[in-house]
């Protein structure tokens, strides 16, 4: 047993957690944890099957007394996170976590720790072997491929569950229960650039908006945080007062963050030199002006260039057009939620812009708890691509889960919750997306509730879990499937 985890409670869960995290399991890498929960599943004499796509479900049989009790799914992914500092040495496709406790926190030697979900696989084999516990018939559901993709969830088959309720335990924060998810598709907009030669007496020059702190598009789209692109977009069009001519702008690098950076290299006229200079700098106090509070670092510059050789600039009707185009994008929060107070429900992104040899390539993406909602956000993006003489796409995305505040098993956590702690439960759903989403969709009427332990960092090497939560947590789990009926 590792030194790290001896004498902690309950004891099967942090063997069983010990045990994973000498299995490699990066994503798309779960063939080893697959095979090693094949292979406990049938130590343990209990019913398993592995798919094609390495997911496996497990059935263990109700204990004594409670046979006539739905069945019911608990489930987590298989996959974690592989981040390291730059001075750790250790190779994700071989070498096991290292566990390092500091009183309260379980973390990792220099890497992530794979709490994230190990916690829930741990959590299940744990279920799976302790036959001093009272519940009715399980399914256990073990996911691939969650944190890049989430191709494991997406790949389900109709029959590979029987379960019609599911308990996801992929959220970190004890003393939650979280009911609902944002769904996400990207909306990419493709402008085919026809170039006219820099005009004569110009001169290049780069405008950069920076020092902005971005974020997650989901979990930080209501903070109120600028936008790079959006704000670039602002000074190019201020430029037009001086003849600016645009001939490449870049922005954003993840279609899930909000843009922190973004750069554009004009032409402007160098008898307008001084005066496009000035007109930055006014754009500089506005923008500042507009978001002191919450982004301190925000800087708008100008900087002359030196280019070799005379460049392209985008004919001047689709320049036009490609600013109207950002202009007329909305960003930020659509909608807030009238069940969950507080939960953003519909978001949009104005996420990444790139200029490629004949072209310029927009991608924004949007995000709802609701379906319709996001095919009409959907809608919206593309006819304002299509407008704005852009080919408008649509990336497949993944599916939300709406709130369900009327739940059978969210009554019984809540009333198992109470029962143990003596305090409500808070009822939360997250503006990012969770299996359950794609899960709900591949067997429809699934009713879920998603928690866990408190974990902190996750994604870093700085992922930490708090060890008192993981007994919590594992109280209450026993006590919903104790209290089914």
């Amino acid at each position: 047993m590792s030194n790290a985890i001896e004498g902690l409670k309950p004891e099967l869960v942090w063997k069983y957690f010990a045990e994973i995290s000498k299995i490699p399991r990066g994503s798309k890498n779960e063939k080893q944890i697959s095979a090693y929960i094949v292979d406990t599943a049938k130590k343990l004499g209990l019913e398993v099957k592995q798919d094609k796509f390495m997911n496996v479900a497990v059935k263990k049989s109700a204990s004594p007394g409670h046979e006539n009790v739905k069945m019911i799914c608990l489930q987590g992914h298989l996959d974690m996170v592989c981040e390291k500092n730059k001075d750790t040495v250790h190779d994700f496709e071989k070498d096991p976590i290292e566990l390092v406790r500091k009183d309260n926190i379980l973390m990792a030697n220099g890497t992530t720790l794979g709490a994230d979900n190990g916690v829930a696989v741990a959590t299940n084999l744990a279920i799976m072997e302790d036959k001093s516990l009272e519940h009715g018939p399980l399914e256990f559901l073990f996911t691939v491929d969650e944190e890049t993709g989430l191709t494991g969830a997406s790949n389900l088959k109709p029959g590979f569950l029987q379960s019609q309720t599911m308990m996801n335990l992929d959220s970190e924060e004890e003393g939650a229960l979280y009911v609902g998810c944002s769904g996400g598709r990207n909306t990419i907009g493709t402008w085919k650039i026809a170039y006219d030669n820099a005009p004569g007496g110009t001169a290049p020059v780069k405008i950069i908006v920076k020092g902005l702190k971005g974020g997650h598009s989901g979990l930080e789209i209501d903070k109120g945080r600028g936008n790079s692109i959006k704000i670039l977009n602002r000074v190019l069009i201020g430029l037009d007062e001086v003849g600016a001519r645009l001939s490449m702008i870049e922005g954003g690098n993840k279609s899930n963050a909000i843009p922190r950076e973004a750069e554009a290299v004009a032409y402007i006229p160098k008898k307008n030199l001084k005066k496009a200079k000035k007109i930055v700098e006014r754009w500089n106090a506005t923008a500042k002006a507009e978001l002191s509070s919450v982004e301190p670092d925000l800087m708008v510059v100008l900087e002359e260039v030196d280019m070799k050789k005379k460049g392209k600039v985008v004919k001047k009707a689709q320049q036009h057009m490609l600013y109207q185009t950002i202009s007329a994008l909305p960003h930020g929060v659509m909608k807030m939620s009238a069940d969950i107070p507080g939960l953003v429900e519909t978001s949009t992104n104005v996420a990444i812009i790139r200029t490629e040899k004949n072209s310029i390539v927009l991608t924004t993406s949007q995000r709802s708890s609701v379906a319709s909602e996001i095919l009409e956000i959907l809608h919206t993006h593309g006819a304002i691509f299509t407008l704005g003489g852009a080919k408008a796409t649509h990336t497949e995305g993944y599916p939300g889960w709406k709130p369900n505040l009327a739940s059978p098993i969210l009554k019984v956590a809540k009333e198992s919750y109470k029962s143990l702690y003596g305090k409500e439960p808070a009822i939360k759903a997250i503006h990012a997306g969770l299996e359950c989403g794609i899960i709900g969709e591949k067997y429809p009427g699934m009713d879920m509730v998603s928690f866990g332990p408190t974990l902190e960092g996750v994604h870093s090497p700085d992922e930490k879990i708090y060890i008192d939560t993981v007994e919590k947590f594992w109280k209450f789990l026993l006590g919903i499937l104790k209290n089914l009926n």
